[in-house]
């Protein structure tokens, strides 16, 4: 059984630079599918020194197809049986392959969902290598003292040479945040000891999430009208289709994170729209309720938080007469009228 990695970019040569090493490195060796969506920097240069050492399957788009059309180009070009996804601005440990093979060599018809890190000392550099500053972050990078600013820097020794350097320094969830961990610690802890909980297809992640390629191609791909949550919408079909999610415990990505904050799926609900339609069903708009339960404080009573995925499959059934988005949201808020009262 083979593997191919889909790693999708756009714009971030210089952590896909990093990316590639860390590919480079693997225990088990995979082919490597890259997806140049329409970057305007010097990606296509990275990519050919990247040929000259590692073998590459190269897509590139002129005009950008967005996350859920790239990845869905790279699984058609892929060979391998087993699809790996993966996003150009995130490093893959050294079992990375190793781990997803692994998933699905102990039972057919798995979605894999390794663990997703991240690396907050990257935040303020265009370079996390060089440590040179991201637009607006000048004055921030010129004030840190030298010998920090070599800490924070990734290079591609670390990735080749030292590889748990980059571990020790990583932190659990894809962004920095107590929110984004405590949803990764929900999300993994769901995986391994709920196995048999009917919404660990939201468990799914964007990056380090493996599936076989003709289960991928059969359900037609990710949907290219969502640009989040496509990983969930995804997971969700193939787990009707009678696939299951599973843990991949020896598979850790390491997000190279460019930005302060993290990308809140609460503040952006076209998603939710166009996922509702397809899946009319009271745990997606749930979701939210989830995500924003992880906050502090909380918009509504505390009692109506849902903290973990075995209690977002509970409220589901409550509000099963409802329907429409908002009617299931207030549903569920409804059957804690009381508590609501007391606050």
């Amino acid at each position: 059984m083979r593997a191919s990695v889909i790693v999708r970019s756009k714009d971030e040569a210089d952590r896909l630079k990093l990316t590639l090493g860390s590919l480079a490195r693997q225990s088990v060796e995979a082919e490597i599918v890259v997806i140049n969506d329409g970057s305007t920097d010097h990606t296509e240069e990275v990519l050919d020194d990247a040929a000259s050492r590692m073998s590459l399957v190269r897509i590139s788009h002129k005009v950008p197809l967005g996350r859920s059309g790239a990845a869905n180009a790279g699984a058609v070009k892929a060979s391998g049986e087993i699809l790996i996804f993966l996003d150009g601005d995130t490093l893959a440990g050294p079992e990375f392959v190793a781990g997803h093979l692994d998933a699905h060599g102990h039972g057919s018809g798995v979605v894999a969902r390794g663990e997703t890190y991240h690396l907050r000392c990257t935040r303020f550099f265009a370079n996390p290598e060089t440590g040179s500053p991201r637009a607006g972050e000048e004055a921030r990078v010129a004030a840190i003292p030298a010998a920090e600013l070599a800490r924070m820097r990734v290079t591609q020794h670390d990735v080749s040479e030292r590889f748990q350097s980059v571990h020790d320094r990583a932190q659990p969830g894809i962004y920095p945040g107590v929110g984004p961990r405590r949803l990764f610690e929900i999300e993994m802890e769901a995986l391994r000891s709920h196995p048999d909980c009917g919404v660990l297809w939201a468990a799914a992640s964007g990056s380090n999430q493996s599936v076989g390629r003709d289960a991928f191609l059969g359900c037609g791909g990710f949907d290219e009208e969502l640009s989040i949550n496509e990983h969930r919408e995804l997971a969700l079909r193939l787990c009707q289709s009678g696939l299951r999610m599973v843990p991949v415990n020896a598979a850790f990505s390491y997000h190279l994170t460019h930005r302060t904050g993290w990308r809140d799926p609460v503040g952006d609900s076209t998603w939710e729209r166009r996922f509702y339609q397809a899946h009319p069903i009271a745990e997606v708009p749930l979701m939210s309720i989830l995500w924003v339960s992880l906050s502090d404080p909380v918009p509504f009573p505390r009692a109506a938080r849902i903290m973990s995925l075995p209690a977002l499959q509970a409220a589901a059934e409550r509000c099963r007469s409802a329907h429409g988005i908002e009617s299931v949201r207030q549903a569920h808020l409804d059957a804690f009228a009381s508590e609501l009262e007391t606050e």
